[in-house]
């Protein structure tokens, strides 16, 4: 066996078409996450959609936008309709626009003040956080929050589903979300399994993504 340069060639060569035969993968496991995410925000939105609106407008303890009812509905119908629409992969590059608009507004509406951690993280801390300041606000609040829980309150038994946090409310999600939208307007809904796949090929294209 060549172990010089053309056999890792030759190796690298035949496990790049190897990859390229399950390359459908990649954006199938982008949809199936992203897919029920979106759905159950959008259904949440339109079941609150009053509340969503009231949010949404109020510039004291809301978001301050504009046409409050208008965004909200926008919102909600796009997260579910594109979560929809990514579940079963039809028009994902077109419908993954919109809900990068959705993301992008979300994090710089919601969430940029509180800085990129959705959790005051200390160990795995971003290098571009920018409210680390936050992080150790919420250490000094956690540890007091715990003292009293230890003296006051049953703590194993409220630890017991998970350790105690508190939410910083980052852009992390958000941001995490417009990446992965961001991949899949640029690979589409990937082969077998998307809509868009099997639509292409009955109208005389070539399949691919």
């Amino acid at each position: 066996m060549d172990k010089g340069p053309r056999g890792i060639n030759a190796f690298y060569r035949g496990f790049s078409r190897a990859v390229e035969g399950i390359d459908w993968l990649g954006p199938l496991a982008l949809r199936i996450f992203l897919a029920p995410i979106l759905i159950l925000a959008g259904l949440n939105k339109l079941g609150n959609i009053g509340d969503v609106a009231a949010w949404f407008g109020n510039p004291d303890w809301g978001l301050g936008l504009p046409a409050p009812y208008l965004m909200a509905w926008l919102a909600a119908l796009t997260e579910f309709v594109g979560g929809i629409a990514l579940l079963i992969g039809l028009g994902v590059r077109l419908v993954a626009i919109p809900l990068m608009f959705v993301m992008a507004v979300a994090a710089g509406t919601a969430h940029w003040e509180y800085g990129w951690h959705a959790l005051p993280e200390q160990t795995l801390t971003m290098p571009w956080e920018w409210r680390g300041d936050l992080i150790e606000e919420a250490v000094v609040r956690k540890e007091k929050a715990t003292e009293l829980l230890k003296a006051h309150g049953n703590y194993s038994w409220l630890t017991e589903a998970g350790s105690f946090t508190i939410l910083k409310n980052g852009i992390e999600f958000a941001a995490t979300y417009f990446v992965m939208l961001l991949a899949l307007l640029c690979s589409g809904g990937g082969r077998w399994v998307s809509l868009d796949y099997w639509l292409r090929r009955a109208t005389g294209g070539h399949g691919g993504n």
